[in-house]
């Protein structure tokens, strides 16, 4: 996610965090320093299909923070959670080819590279 410019930018992004929450179709934590409670990224389930059983998990960390573990930590929370409280089956996740750093922590996590989506992402 690119870096936001304003507060209109920031509070169209949190509606529709919160549109999405409410239609049931994904959910979306912050993720905060337990010392200092900032709020330095997001975490979250997209595509959200409880019926289904599946989802998939997104993340996004502001750079003063990467290589801290954070992101880390927060994912396998959410992937805790998705498997135990939600019941889901499935957990996949999209990243850019060139995003090796995700690419990484997910195989980190035990995520399996399935393929190349192209045309995914418009």
């Amino acid at each position: 996610m690119d870096s936001l410019k304003s507060l209109k930018e920031a509070s169209k992004i949190i509606e529709s965090f919160q549109n999405t929450y409410e239609s049931k179709r994904g959910i979306r934590w912050g993720i905060v320093l337990k010392e200092s409670r900032d709020l330095v990224g997001t975490v979250g389930l997209n595509n959200l299909n409880t019926h289904g059983k599946k989802a998939e998990i997104g993340f996004e960390l502001h750079p003063l923070f990467w290589n801290q573990g954070i992101t880390t930590e927060a994912v396998k929370e959410v992937v805790r959670y998705s498997f135990e409280v939600l019941q889901l089956f499935r957990i996949g996740a999209v990243t850019y080819p060139q995003n090796e750093p995700s690419k990484q922590l997910l195989k980190r996590l035990s995520f399996s590279e399935e393929g190349l989506l192209r045309g995914y992402l418009f």
